[in-house]
């Protein structure tokens, strides 16, 4: 699974909105939108943040 479909089940299932995930990512919320939309995809430092958001989270559980 690739890793924004991770992040999407992971809002999902949390029930996260997409613009407390852009708040937890340090990024703005059309960000967030726009690589759900398939409009963009996250470059390789924020692949790396959410990478290790994505960690931090699914340890804690």
């Amino acid at each position: 699974m690739d890793m924004l479909k991770k992040l999407e089940l992971y809002r999902l299932e949390n029930r996260i909105t997409q613009q407390d995930l852009a708040k937890e990512l340090g990024v703005a919320f059309s960000t967030v939108s726009r690589w759900f939309n398939g409009k963009t995809t996250p470059g390789k430092i924020q692949q790396y943040h959410v990478e290790k958001y994505l960690n931090k989270k699914v340890r804690r559980k």
